[in-house]
């Protein structure tokens, strides 16, 4: 039967809550409805152009993490695909990053020497251990604790990791032997070893710099002048890594380099990753516990941030909760396929985006293309020099390090140079877990430090109109007996005795206060440590015969404030409005209503 509405009655549409659904954690169930030959076909070359990129890349983090370069090309395969099942974002590409490579090489390395089983085997459990922590994040909707980490923090924490990482890669341009954990200890050995410098391998990695460095400002607008297509040419450019890798290779084939001191990645086992287990020893887990955690958070905060940039450019969105889950499964992943720690890569998100990936389909024909590469050309890479990987390493990233955040937050505000400052110098000389692990407690000091000081300003009326502002900032109208502060923050545990003794400061300056207002128009909470120093504070005003008014207070506020007995025994009332308390505590008149349409009229011309 046809329901009617009624004439003159307006129909209201009832939204019933929506049932849970497998989309909320496959959203590959979402995309895949929509998915069609055109999408398929830009999948398809986006997925060309990100492997062409991704298998020098893959090679070189690995050399980067002390691991076997094997193990960069199977980082860069299950991971995908599990990224595509259950990442929310349509251009991530997931797979080794520079800094989680070193991360995993400070970590690992604390543990065994770089190219033992033991080093191996911690690096694998690295990876299940930090997936699983990205995953129970994500059931329990922990993404916002991200949030906790401040931009300038984690900027300078990758300036910082960015030198380091390209210090480190400097032996293998040299042709040396040289290590150590920090930026001191770097320099130091390197300088020792200079003596012994293999000028071919010095050739070698200068000319490659050079190369990648052209290659990315030069070379496309170089191809376009010659007539070719802009995606065309866009993808020879991107080739740039590839064709440095094919000449070292040929170079060192020809000239029989291997013989006379350049150093050869050698053999890399030919096939598909192979099936691997994490170690469940509760002792390892213990001592890599909080090197999985810091990985697991940086990693987090640089994938989503790429990923939110990305999706904003097509208004798209991505769900930062799945894609904990996303990014813990790909490293669970990575953990069960010979892997080591992924998230998603700036550089190759950004190609995989220009290149006009429309799904995370894109990823999985990535890691398709990858797998063939393990299956065919590894025996080709025997020959590839390892300067050519550090070459490549030292071009990425570089791109990454931003002395300016110095020069930018000196000028905007000393505490957030003085983070990012300390950051910066602890990561390059201590190291790169003490710098992380600074940069997360000095964003959550920074948190407390702010908010422990909230920012409370005496307010006064505005002439002819019903609006309050800043007595140090507006003329004002004030009266000496009614003191009104307007509280620009939430109340709890840190700043609560803040509040208190403001109003104790402000009552002994002699002034002959009868009434005080708390304008709490921007409190959105008042937690119990907050209460209690309200309930002293009316304790207090009420001792001094002093009332104690609340006004403009939030409906959430006032429903949890309802529940105790604040309310009924406040020395005072709770006012609606700020100008309703002026009005009653000071007996001014009550405006006609020209009045108030004039001050309503003011108010939306910005007045």
């Amino acid at each position: 039967m046809e329901s009617r509405v009624p004439e003159g009655m307006v129909p209201v549409s009832i939204r019933m809550p929506a049932r849970p659904n497998l989309r909320r954690y496959f959203p590959i169930l979402d995309w895949s409805r929509s998915y069609n030959r055109t999408v398929l076909t830009s999948d398809l070359v986006a997925a060309l152009i990100v492997t062409i990129m991704l298998i020098p890349q893959s090679l070189a983090y690995a050399l980067l993490a002390g691991l076997p370069p094997e193990m960069g090309l199977y980082a860069s395969i299950l991971p995908l695909v599990a990224y595509a099942v259950f990442g929310t974002s349509r251009a991530l590409a997931v797979g080794p990053v520079a800094v989680v490579s070193l991360m995993t090489a400070a970590a690992a390395g604390n543990l065994a020497a770089q190219g033992t089983p033991e080093y191996i085997a911690a690096a694998i459990t690295l990876a299940f251990l930090s997936g699983l922590m990205l995953m129970v994040m994500g059931v329990f909707r922990l993404g916002f604790l991200a949030n906790f980490l401040s931009h300038p923090v984690i900027a300078g924490f990758i300036t910082a990791s960015g030198i380091l990482i390209a210090t480190s890669q400097l032996k293998h341009i040299f042709g040396v032997s040289a290590g150590g954990h920090n930026l001191i200890e770097l320099v130091r050995s390197l300088v020792a070893h200079l003596p012994e410098t293999n000028l071919i391998t010095l050739v070698i990695g200068g000319a490659t710099i050079g190369f990648l460095f052209w290659v990315r400002k030069g070379l496309k607008p170089l191809l376009a002048s010659l007539g070719l297509t802009p995606r065309l040419a866009d993808l020879l450019a991107k080739a740039g890594p590839v064709a440095a890798v094919f000449v070292s290779i040929l170079t060192v084939w020809i000239f029989g380099l291997e013989d006379r001191g350049v150093a050869i990645v050698g053999d890399v086992p030919m096939g598909l990753p192979p099936l691997t287990l994490p170690s469940f020893s509760m002792d390892l887990w213990g001592q890599i516990f909080v090197s999985a955690l810091l990985i697991s958070i940086i990693g987090f905060v640089e994938s989503v941030s790429v990923a939110q940039t990305l999706a904003a450019k097509k208004r798209q969105r991505i769900q930062p909760d799945q894609e904990l889950i996303g990014l813990g499964a790909s490293n669970i992943a990575a953990a069960m396929s010979g892997g080591y720690p992924v998230t998603g890569g700036f550089a190759r998100s950004v190609v995989n985006f220009d290149a006009g990936a429309e799904t995370p389909a894109a990823g999985a024909f990535t890691a398709i293309g990858i797998a063939l590469a393990a299956l065919v050309l590894t025996p080709l890479l025997y020959l590839l020099p390892k300067a050519v990987l550090a070459a490549t390493i030292i071009v990425a990233v570089l791109s990454l390090v931003d002395v300016s955040i110095l020069k930018k937050t000196w000028g905007y505000n000393r505490v957030d140079f003085a983070a990012v400052a300390t950051t910066i110098l602890l990561t390059l000389a201590v190291g790169v877990e003490v710098g992380v692990s600074a940069g997360v407690l000095l964003s959550i000091g920074l948190f407390l430090y702010r908010t422990s000081k909230p920012h409370v300003a005496e307010v006064g009326l505005v002439p002819g109109t019903q609006h309050f502002r800043n007595i140090n900032r507006h003329r004002v109208e004030t009266r000496a007996d009614l003191l009104t502060l307007r509280v620009d923050e939430s109340l709890y545990f840190v700043n609560a005795r803040y509040l208190e003794d403001l109003i104790q400061d402000r009552l002994a300056t002699g002034q002959k206060i009868r009434n005080v207002v708390l304008m709490c128009s921007a409190v959105n909470e008042v937690d119990f440590s907050a209460l209690e120093s309200l309930e002293a504070i009316n304790t207090r005003l009420k001792d001094l015969g002093i009332g104690l008014h609340l006004s403009e207070v939030k409906g959430p506020v006032t429903d949890r404030l309802s529940k105790t007995h604040f309310l009924d025994e406040l020395n005072g009332r709770v006012f609606q409005s700020q100008y309703d308390a002026w009005r009653v505590l000071t007996g001014a008149p009550r405006p006609c209503p020209a009045t108030d349409k004039d001050s309503e009229m003011r108010d939306a011309a910005g007045g």
